[in-house]
């Protein structure tokens, strides 16, 4: 059985990070979407919120796992069995800020990286972008899931 890790902070998750996790999971026997936590930043929501939000906009995915993890990201995939990393790609400056994540998370623990191209629909779209735009007022129904959304909105006022 294949077993890819999607790793990232999701805070919120965006229509780019669905794609993505769509397109994993049709590559894979399994995709564990797996939310990081930085205890240098403080996010917009908890990590149990963006769990929750990441399944109320996942639900169609039956072989989507969601969990969560805040130490060494090779840590996690090496206790779980995990040989393969699964991260979105934008632009070159994506490509220039995950390579040498890659060639580090290679070096540490064998696991290899694919980069899938986010749909050019979704390659300026961004989860400080959408805050940005909430913030300000805009409309943001086609770049966030719909209850991602609703919460974001909730949360900003």
């Amino acid at each position: 059985m294949t077993h890819a890790c999607f790793p990232g902070s999701f805070d919120p998750m965006t229509m780019g990070h669905v794609d993505i996790a769509e397109r994993a999971c049709a590559q894979f026997d399994q995709v564990t979407l797996l939310v990081t936590h930085n205890p240098n930043k403080q996010g917009m929501f908890t990590v149990d919120e963006r769990m929750d939000l990441i399944s109320l906009s996942t639900n169609h995915l039956p072989n989507l796992r969601i969990d969560s993890w805040s130490t060494l990201l090779v840590d996690y995939t090496t206790e779980h069995g995990i040989t393969t990393l699964v991260k979105g790609l934008r632009s070159s400056l994506d490509y220039e800020y995950e390579l040498p994540m890659a060639q580090m998370n290679r070096h540490l623990s064998g696991v290899d990286t694919f980069f899938l191209l986010t749909d050019p629909k979704y390659g300026y779209t961004s989860s400080t972008l959408a805050k940005e735009v909430v913030r300000y007022g805009g409309d943001i129904s086609e770049l966030l899931p719909a209850p991602v959304a609703a919460a974001l909105k909730q949360k900003m006022g």
